[in-house]
């Protein structure tokens, strides 16, 4: 988490520095629209096959093999079409000709990060998280590097085009360097097609809620045009990068650690009941705060011109105070070795995500950003509860573990904006944000520490925190006090 906080923010700043100097909303959405298909190269690329290759007990050099051609395939063909496609995007997007390039050059990309995928499966499974989080920095700083000077010498929306292709180049060549295995000739075992079926699996539910994920930028972008898309997508790019440090960068190393104890039903649950409530702990305020602090945050940033957009984030992030629980589902549904579960689930969630969009969507881009939250609160506890119905874990279960964080998240949200709008109000930005961002941590660790006894997460963190402090300053007092949740 701490290298994807850093990850994170090199990706903020530069995009950042993009667009309060360089780009414009209409440039933003207009690559947008191409990215909707791009952002299927993860999805589809590898079949869902680098979490079948961690969760599976032995795995031989052939059938990796056949797993990294076949993933070759896969992203040649999705190349060709997205190719094939550029004239179809271009009619659908108001004959802007501009996309056409745009989608035949960010074809390279689904090429390129098929060569990475099983190489990044085998430092996964080979637990070397710190190797793979120094790549995706690297990748991202020398992506965001590059995009900069382009934008800097003028290239416009271009910058956005090559920054994942730089990035992905990046990443090839170090996950090479890190894991020496060459792909050999494949080997079409009774283990791969295992593997396969697995990972399909995977790959359905990853395809389905992506669709449910890019529906709505398709839907405003067509509507709306690049303008109103450009505010929408970058809004979700504040969302989704908060999303991903507090919650999806888990998820490797959660089904990791959790798949080796699938043996142990009992050990299982203790360990997945502390993880998500430590997270919840810690996860769910902040969304609260950046809901509180949106619009103050993006302007300070960005400028009067992304006013708009800061509006959106403030209503995404109540959304995301159950979508971080959400978002954990693959960490029951992996180690139980039922990705066939994982795929119904994504049906589900993407028709519900889609009926959002179609109540929303007459309403604007602020329509669905509020549909869109609303539906995640229906949506949260079924989903794990359904994911860990195989290992008898239930909706009890997951209420125990975030139901005191749910409601200080909530309170804290809502005595936010009380704060902000009744008392707050005519203050400077810069005065006015510190001063929610520490009212508002007080009274959630009234409500869930204080009234609730919620405590274990605050000795889990002071417990990594010593773990992490390099033992030349472990005898300061500070750093001691980390001692007492060592056990934990």
């Amino acid at each position: 988490m701490a290298s994807r906080g850093l990850n994170i923010f090199v990706q903020l700043g530069s995009t950042f520095v993009l667009m309060r100097y360089f780009l414009t909303p209409d440039d933003l959405g207009l690559v947008g629209m191409v990215t909707v298909f791009t952002g299927l190269a993860p999805v589809l690329m590898d079949l869902g096959t680098r979490d079948a290759a961690v969760q599976k007990p032995r795995i031989t050099p052939e059938e990796v093999s056949a797993l990294f051609w076949l993933t070759m395939g896969i992203g040649g063909a999705l190349a060709l079409l997205l190719a094939g496609c550029s004239s179809l995007i271009v009619a659908y997007n108001h004959n802007e000709a501009r996309l056409q390039n745009i989608a035949l050059v960010s074809a390279i990309t689904f090429i390129i990060a098929a060569a990475s995928c099983q190489h990044t499966a085998l430092l996964r499974r080979a637990m070397m998280f710190q190797e793979i989080a120094m790549i995706e920095v690297g990748a991202n700083l020398v992506g965001s590097i590059g995009a900069i000077a382009m934008a800097w010498a003028g290239w416009g929306y271009w910058a956005l085009v090559l920054k994942p292709i730089i990035a992905a180049l990046f990443t090839l060549a170090a996950v090479c360097y890190y894991c020496r295995w060459v792909p050999g000739i494949p080997r079409l075992t009774e283990g791969v097609k295992e593997m396969l079926k697995f990972g399909l699996n995977v790959t359905g539910f990853t395809l389905t809620d992506y669709i449910g994920r890019a529906a709505d930028k398709f839907a405003i972008g067509g509507k709306g045009g690049t303008t109103q898309l450009g505010y929408y997508v970058q809004a979700f790019f504040v969302y989704d990068n908060t999303l991903g440090l507090l919650a999806i960068s888990l998820h490797s190393v959660a089904v990791a650690s959790l798949s080796k104890l699938r043996d142990n039903l009992a050990e299982l649950k203790r360990y997945w009941a502390k993880a998500l409530s430590t997270l919840a702990f810690y996860a769910m305020p902040a969304f609260a705060l950046l809901a509180v602090t949106a619009q103050d945050f993006i302007v300070l940033l960005l400028t009067d011109k992304w006013l708009y957009t800061g509006m959106i984030v403030s209503v995404l992030a109540l959304r995301g105070i159950p979508h971080v629980v959400e978002r954990t589902l693959g960490w029951l549904h992996v180690p139980a070795g039922r990705s066939d579960r994982w795929m119904r689930w994504g049906v589900i969630g993407t028709v519900v995500q889609l009926v959002a969009l179609f109540c929303g969507l007459p309403f604007g881009t602020m329509g669905v950003a509020t549909a869109y939250t609303i539906a995640m609160y229906f949506l949260f506890i079924p989903a794990i509860a359904y994911a860990g119905q195989p290992l008898g874990i239930g909706a009890k279960d997951v209420i125990r573990a975030v139901g005191p964080q749910l409601v200080g998240a909530l309170c804290c949200a809502l005595f936010g904006f009380e704060l902000l709008y009744a008392v707050l109000g005519d203050l400077h930005r810069l005065v006015r944000l510190p001063i929610l961002i520490t009212a508002c941590s007080v009274l959630y660790l009234v409500i869930v520490a204080g009234l609730f006894k919620v405590n274990q997460p605050l000795h889990v963190a002071r417990a990594l925190i010593k773990d992490m402090v390099p033992k030349s300053l472990a005898r300061i007092p500070v750093f001691n006090l980390a001692q007492a949740g060592k056990k934990d």
